[in-house]
């Protein structure tokens, strides 16, 4: 009989230097960069970016709860946005009235708190629209997704007493307590209030993904089959799932609620569902933060592009097409991959090829964005020419479509050699 020792066990589980190297030090280093940015002097204008950059996170966040957890495609994300949204700023109606009158409840809560009115608006109107949604997945529910938000959308219309009409309702953030010492007038204050609240929904977030619930989502996700041989119910899991991440929607709705002091039935529409979409998986809705990335850029995009180009939409929609096609992992599939290369065996090699393939998409958006603004200039008639860096660029010009096809020809080029050298190594 051989000597075989028994006794020595063999831990598949992270040590606790990993833990923290993987769990706990992104979420101290994301709270130390919210912490810092004041520090840098910024203007109000990147004040104004910072704080909807805040709420988009946490929006998207709580969409990749249902899309990257749950395998759910929702298409009307934004009504839990936008109920708890709703919620929060007749709550913060009601501080201003309440300060103004008799006292009570509301004269004693203070506006810092009101996310948390949108954290409960969003989940109980996630638990009601829920139970009828989640009795199905794939693509029935995506479908009664779409029907819901053109139900709610149509109604932030028709009621008015409830919606405001096109008008929307809107409060005044500084009433009642203050908390912390802000006031919440000066839009300094506002950042450390979007600040909290996107570390507060960051952290949620994260911590619902290493609860069971949040596993039995991921395994739902993969095979409802075997979820429920084991003894659960998948329509359940997706249930649950759905209410928490309707209440994280909500709480974004309460922040930016407070953010913008108003709130319209335009909140409620299929815009802000598509553009949660397009962050959550532009970002990359397999890696928690993912989302994170792709509402930074986008917010990004929407802000400030906008100010540049009328095209910025078409841009957003070839990006969007670029990484469906390309780099179904998002942004953050993208830099996982490139971290991976620089820790393997050839880290020179792997660096030098993702150099080459930038020089080429660089070259490719070279030509690209030439074309589409030289279309958009003479479309519209803005002296029918393109003038970047000083140059003249007429749609009738020989050396606009010169600039045009050789940068766009040499990054294919590029680009292919890159991949046929790739599967000659592999």
């Amino acid at each position: 009989m051989s000597n075989i020792a028994t006794n020595t066990t063999i831990s598949l589980a992270p040590s606790g230097s990993q833990k923290f190297m993987q769990r706990t030090l992104p979420l101290i280093i994301f709270a130390v960069v919210l912490a810092v940015i004041p520090f840098f002097g910024p203007t109000r204008t990147v004040y104004s970016l910072m704080n909807a950059m805040g709420v988009y996170i946490v929006f998207a966040m709580s969409y990749n709860m249902l899309l990257g957890r749950a395998g759910l495609l929702s298409f009307g994300h934004a009504v839990y946005f936008g109920l708890g949204g709703y919620a929060a700023v007749h709550a913060m109606e009601a501080i201003e009235n309440a300060s103004y009158g008799d006292g009570g409840f509301w004269a004693s809560y203070p506006v810092f708190f009101l996310p948390i009115i949108g954290f409960a608006g969003g989940a109980l109107a996630g638990a009601v629209i829920g139970w009828p949604s989640c009795r199905r997945a794939g693509t029935p529910f995506a479908m009664i997704s779409l029907g819901v938000a053109e139900l709610i959308a149509a109604a932030g219309f028709m009621f008015g007493s409830i919606f405001g009409g096109e008008e929307g309702v809107s409060g005044d953030r500084m009433n009642g307590p203050e908390l912390f010492g802000l006031s919440l007038g000066p839009i300094e204050e506002v950042y450390w209030f979007i600040a909290f609240w996107t570390f507060i929904g960051v952290l949620g977030t994260y911590a619902f993904t290493r609860t069971p619930l949040g596993k039995m989502s991921e395994a739902t996700r993969d095979n409802p089959e075997r979820v429920e041989f084991v003894g659960y119910d998948p329509q359940k899991v997706r249930y649950l799932v759905f209410i928490f991440a309707g209440g994280f929607a909500g709480l974004a709705g309460g922040m930016s609620a407070v953010n913008y002091e108003i709130f319209t039935p335009e909140a409620l529409s299929l815009g802000p569902s598509g553009m949660v979409l397009l962050m959550a998986y532009i970002g990359g809705i397999r890696y928690f933060a993912g989302p994170i990335l792709g509402a930074v850029l986008l917010t990004y995009m929407q802000s400030m592009l906008s100010d540049y180009s009328e095209a910025w939409l078409l841009y957003l929609g070839l990006l969007f097409i670029v990484i469906v096609m390309f780099a179904p992992g998002g942004l953050a599939g993208i830099f996982a991959g490139l971290f991976r290369g620089l820790r393997g065996d050839d880290p020179v090699g792997s660096l030098r090829r993702w150099s080459v393939q930038i020089a080429g998409i660089l070259l490719m958006m070279v030509g690209i964005v030439t074309l589409i603004e030289m279309s958009v200039h003479w479309s519209n008639n803005y002296g029918e020419v393109f003038h970047p860096f000083g140059l003249h660029l007429a749609h009738d010009s020989v050396l606009t479509w010169l600039i045009i096809f050789i940068p766009f020809a040499a990054g294919v080029g590029i680009l292919r050699m890159a991949h046929k050298n790739k599967e000659g190594q592999a």
